[in-house]
């Protein structure tokens, strides 16, 4: 390995930053919990990390949280959120990025770095080591220990005690380390219980038998008992600032004006990502009045941004801001009260450009290109809620089967109520399948042609005029014969089917819903969807 490597083919000399008890570090930042008390953080009901008043009064690592707190009466509880110890580390890696480059993140807390580079521009390892503790403890005020060793996973375990292993000594310094170092607690036992209790022991077995017998993931634990690195370094790409901003001396209030200054930017905006090789298929437009009003749109597009696409967006949102937002009631948000002083536009959802090939007579796209633009044009007066697609989506009543959201948004199908789809569950199109997932108790086929927005009220009787209902056991007290929509004449029912039952969300009280579902035929022809629930019934949809 050229350029780091420690020796021929060996491991990288390697720098590694760590952050004690980043986990309780991290609550302290972002929800304000004092880490100067007794701290735990909790996974899975067992303890990951714990504060240093907490450690001295015999809280450990994987203690129960009811042993904890017993070791500690007054111990404050935190839950495990990777999510928030990465955000809250972001600012340190970066403050690393400031003294030197090519910084690989191992975990949230702990940061490594080829040591080369900055032992020579530093003046040796030692002085690269307490540059770079200072530098992170003025610039984000937390503590942390370098270590250096050769390879990352020794370079780890020397930053907890801050050490400085000399070239070529890291074998002899992961000898005599207890198996538990190697982060694996399950092969940690099992090596014990064979009589194994040292790195240095678990690296004299034969590799062959440790594959052999230990598997994949026991051999890659015994090149890092070794002292050998399974991969080389990974320094990360900082992220590139793809925004543009424009100041203006004199307040914009006009909006031809406005729309040249937008087209400049949109232009630099477009130069800027192409120098890059990527496009953005959103584009979020933020301005500040001269009375320091923030306004802010995001715009979505279903593909990719050109830059006539992006002034054109820049051009109608500024219109709806500068002359749209007052005429209309439903405009979000109001007009502003004074010029715009500065506009940033921040591109989103980037995708690397490709070429979008014509048709061969030049024709593809354009009549749907011109209905776009003219619905965008409509959203930019009257805001996004103006213009709305319906979607199909998952469900197991009609009304759930069909979203409505805003023309140009991601069209990700959702059910009312329940939480957006993760990543990766949209397919390929932008769409997903109806069908996913599936849903037991689903109506079946066919769908019915209208859903009513609001149900009417409806009564079903016998051929003796009784009131039918649906008891719990879903028996029907009597056939139903007549049904009575609100106030009209009753109708003869000359078919039916169901019931067909569901009961959602019953672990929730404040969200259930028990019913029970019918398909009626009358004699007029019609053919409705009734829904009974809490002896009510209600016409929900109507069929061809």
């Amino acid at each position: 390995m050229t350029g780091n490597a420690g020796t021929a083919g060996g491991p990288v000399r390697t720098m590694l930053l760590w952050c004690p008890d980043w986990p309780v570090l991290a609550a302290e930042i972002v929800d304000g919990v004092p880490a100067t008390g007794p701290v735990a953080v909790l996974h899975a009901n067992r303890v990951v990390a714990c504060s240093e008043p907490a450690r001295a009064e015999g809280v450990r690592r994987g203690l129960r949280k009811r042993e904890a707190q017993g070791r500690c009466p007054q111990l404050t509880v935190v839950e495990h959120d990777p999510g928030r110890d990465a955000r809250a580390f972001e600012p340190v890696v970066a403050a690393v990025e400031e003294v030197v480059a090519g910084v690989e993140v191992v975990r949230a807390g702990a940061c490594a770095v080829a040591a080369r580079g900055p032992s020579r521009y530093l003046g040796g390892e030692e002085t690269a080591a307490e540059q770079l503790v200072e530098h992170v403890a003025q610039s984000c005020a937390v503590e942390s220990q370098v270590g250096i060793a050769d390879g990352v996973f020794a370079a780890g375990l020397a930053a907890r005690t801050g050490r400085i292993v000399p070239p070529g000594e890291t074998p002899e310094f992961l000898a005599g380390r207890p198996v538990e170092a190697l982060g694996r607690p399950a092969l940690a036992d099992l090596l014990r219980r064979l009589g194994i209790r040292t790195l240095g022991g678990f690296a004299a077995l034969p590799a062959g038998d440790v594959l052999t017998r230990f598997g994949f993931d026991g051999a890659l634990a015994h090149r890092l008992a070794a002292g050998r690195d399974h991969r080389p370094l990974a320094p990360r790409q900082p992220p590139t600032d793809l925004t543009v901003t424009a100041a203006y001396d004199e307040p914009v209030d006009r909006v031809d004006a406005a729309a040249f200054a937008g087209r400049a930017l949109a232009e630099e905006l477009h130069r800027r990502l192409a120098g890059y090789g990527l496009a953005c298929t959103r584009l979020g437009i933020e301005a500040v009045t001269a009375h320091g009003q923030e306004l802010h749109r995001v715009w979505r597009h279903d593909g990719l941004l050109t830059a006539a696409a992006i002034a054109d967006r820049v051009r109608w949102q500024l219109d709806g801001w500068l002359s749209g937002g007052g005429r209309h009631p439903n405009s979000r948000p109001p007009r502003p009260t004074a010029g715009i002083v500065r506009l940033r536009l921040v591109p989103d959802g980037l995708l690397a450009q490709v070429g979008l090939q014509p048709g061969l007579w030049g024709e593809a796209g354009e009549e749907r290109d011109r209905a776009h633009r003219a619905l965008s044009r409509v959203q930019g007066i009257l805001g996004p809620e103006s213009v709305v697609t319906a979607v199909l989506g998952g469900g197991r009543s009609p009304a759930d089967q069909v979203r409505l959201v805003p023309w140009g948004d991601e069209r990700l199908p959702a059910r009312p109520g329940a939480p957006p789809l993760p990543p990766g569950a949209a397919s390929s199109a932008g769409v997903a399948r109806p069908g996913e997932p599936p849903w037991p108790g689903r109506l079946p086929p066919p769908a019915p042609a209208v859903v009513l927005p609001a149900p009417l009220a409806a009564t079903v009787h016998d051929d003796a005029g009784r009131p039918v209902e649906v008891s719990a056991r879903l028996q029907l007290t009597a056939v139903p014969c007549r049904l009575v929509v609100g106030t009209a004449k009753p109708a003869r029912i000359v078919g039916w089917a169901g019931p067909w039952p569901v009961d959602e969300r019953w672990w929730a009280p404040a969200e259930a819903s028990r019913r029970a579902r019918f398909q009626v035929c009358l004699a007029d022809g019609a053919a409705l969807l009734l829904v009974v629930r809490a002896g009510q019934w209600r016409v929900e949809a109507i069929y061809d």
